[in-house]
C-alpha cells in the first residue's frame, strides 16, 4: 500500500544525503562527467532541481513540463552554473516540492505526468524519491546502488517489473533476489521464460539501466535487453 507521508519522510532523508554529498563538490568537479552518458554532474543536479519543480506542477494540476524540448533546454541552461548556485537550487526546489506536498489534497486523485502517463497523486512522492536516489548514484561521488535503503531497492524493482510487464520487446522473465523475493515481468516478446537471479542492487542496476547485468545469473535464455526508461 502506498503511504505518501512515509515516502515524503524517506524523500527528506534521501535529499539530505544528496545535499551532503554534493556539498563536497566544487566548480571543477561539478563540470566533470557524471555516470550518465553525455551529462556532467551539473546536468544531473540541474535535472534533479527541475524535476522537483515539474512534480510541483503535477501536484498542483499543471502540465509537468511545457514540452520535452523545454525540459531539455532548461537542463542545458542550468547545467553550467557555479557549484553554489546548483546546490542552492537543489535545496530550494526540494523545499518547494515538500511544501506543495504538505498542502491539503486528495491523494487518491489521478494526476498526469510526462507523455500522457497517469498515476495516483499518492505515488508522486515515491517517484520523486526514485529521482533523488538514483541520480545521487549517477553523480559518481561514492554513493552506490549497494548503499540504497533495502526498502527502496525492493520497491523500485517492483515498480520497474510492473513497468516492463507485458512489454512487446521483453520475454517472460522472472527477476529473483538471491535468497529473497521474486517478480515476473515482460511477456510481450517471444522466448522465455527467462530467470534472472542476483543481488538486489545488481538487479536494480540492470532494470534501471545503471548496470549491464554481467553480475547476474541467467537461466532459460539470454539476459533480456530492456527498453530505455
Amino acid at each position: 500500500m502506498i503511504d505518501h507521508e512515509h515516502d515524503l519522510a524517506s524523500l527528506r532523508a534521501a535529499t539530505d544525503r544528496l545535499l551532503a554529498a554534493a556539498g563536497k563538490l566544487d566548480n571543477a568537479s561539478v563540470a566533470e562527467p557524471s555516470r550518465l552518458p553525455g551529462w556532467t554532474r551539473g546536468h544531473v543536479l540541474a535535472h534533479v532541481a527541475r524535476n522537483a519543480d515539474a512534480l510541483v506542477n503535477v501536484l498542483e494540476g499543471r502540465p509537468m513540463y511545457v514540452s520535452g524540448d523545454a525540459r531539455d533546454a532548461d537542463i542545458e541552461r542550468d547545467a553550467p552554473r557555479p557549484f553554489d548556485v546548483q546546490l542552492t537550487d537543489v535545496r530550494e526546489s526540494a523545499d518547494r516540492f515538500q511544501q506543495a506536498a504538505a498542502a491539503p489534497a486528495d491523494w487518491s486523485r489521478t494526476v498526469e505526468l510526462r507523455n500522457g502517463v497517469t498515476d495516483t497523486a499518492a505515488r508522486v512522492p515515491f517517484r520523486r524519491l526514485v529521482e533523488v536516489e538514483l541520480h545521487h548514484v549517477d553523480l559518481g561521488v561514492g554513493y552506490e546502488l549497494e548503499d540504497l535503503p533495502e526498502e527502496f531497492v525492493e520497491r523500485e524493482i517492483d515498480f520497474l517489473a510492473e513497468r516492463f510487464g507485458g512489454h512487446k520487446d521483453v520475454p517472460s522473465t522472472a527477476v529473483v533476489i538471491e535468497g529473497g523475493r521474486f517478480w515476473t515481468t515482460g511477456g510481450g516478446a517471444e522466448g522465455g521464460p527467462v530467470r534472472v537471479t542476483g543481488a538486489a542492487a545488481e538487479l536494480l542496476g540492470w532494470l534501471a539501466g545503471r548496470r549491464d547485468g554481467s553480475a547476474l545469473r541467467v537461466e532459460g535464455g539470454v539476459l533480456p535487453t530492456l527498453p530505455a526508461l
